[in-house]
């Protein structure tokens, strides 16, 4: 049983993954949740009207919020970690925010998740950066009209990632804020990403409160569900609910078997209100 109160979410592109996207939103309710987020959920930046109208009534129709939602990332089968420090992706990247900021008018969500991008190696490093500060500063402004808040978050894995940690990515904010004047950006912090990339969590998130919009889980080793690993995700949690954090938990995990026995299904339901 969780030590804390905070409610949780399921990232609807990592699990239920046996069944079809648009499925999925439904499967999350009848397993007990009440809100689910989403990695971009088409192939391409802009897809087909038709395409985004199925995306909005699978999620009305299953009777749950859509909490957050990402950015059009490219290529993340095939290795991409997004868009936003690519300067050949840039108008790709900002007519995708456009339709964001539309789904999340159509849905109530105010989260969006902006990945970064890999090192790109024929362009300098300070190219990628300031053509990923002015594309934040886009997004935020884009997604301010509807209440929104960018997420930025440190990524592990293979790939070259260019944010490795919650200092990165607070540096990069913090650029946004005093070069363009964007206010409503804050960190991600997946505890995952950060125990991999070697940050200490208690550290972090002790430091970085004010600054963060939401938080993922999965345990580390392996990206499974909690209690598989070594994270202590319950009682890190509850500090930060004991330290004001009061936003979403979302569940980004690759589960090992069937259904979600570790919480108990009364923990699954939103049960507070709605986050500040």
């Amino acid at each position: 049983m969780p030590a804390h109160h905070l409610r949780y979410a399921v990232n609807c592109s990592i699990l239920f993954t046996e069944l079809p996207l648009l499925e999925r939103p439904a499967a999350a309710k009848a397993a007990g949740f009440d809100a689910v987020e989403f990695w971009w959920p088409f192939a391409a930046a802009v897809p087909p009207d038709p395409d985004v109208r199925a995306f909005l009534d699978a999620v009305n129709d299953a009777g749950v919020r859509l909490i957050g939602l990402n950015f059009f990332a490219g290529d993340m089968p095939g290795g991409d970690r997004g868009v936003l420090s690519s300067p050949a992706h840039s108008a790709e990247f900002r007519d995708n925010v456009e339709l964001v900021a539309m789904i999340g008018a159509a849905t109530g969500c105010r989260s969006f998740n902006a990945l970064y991008g890999n090192r790109i190696p024929f362009i300098t490093r300070e190219l990628q950066d300031d053509t990923a500060v002015a594309n934040l500063a886009f997004a935020a402004n884009t997604v301010a009209r509807i209440g929104g808040t960018v997420l930025v978050e440190p990524v592990s894995g293979p790939f070259p990632y260019l944010l490795r940690t919650a200092a990165d990515v607070v540096a990069v904010l913090d650029r946004v804020r005093s070069e363009r004047g964007a206010q409503n950006l804050e960190l991600l912090a997946d505890l995952y990403h950060l125990t991999v990339n070697g940050d200490d969590l208690a550290k972090v998130l002790a430091e970085h409160l004010d600054r963060i919009g939401h938080v993922q889980i999965a345990d580390a080793p392996g990206r499974h569900e909690p209690g598989t690993g070594d994270i202590d995700i319950d009682g890190h949690l509850s500090r930060l609910e004991q330290a004001g954090y009061q936003g979403w938990v979302s569940l980004e995990y690759v589960a090992t078997g069937p259904g979600f026995d570790w919480l108990p299904r009364h923990r699954r339901a939103a049960t507070k209100g709605t986050p500040a």
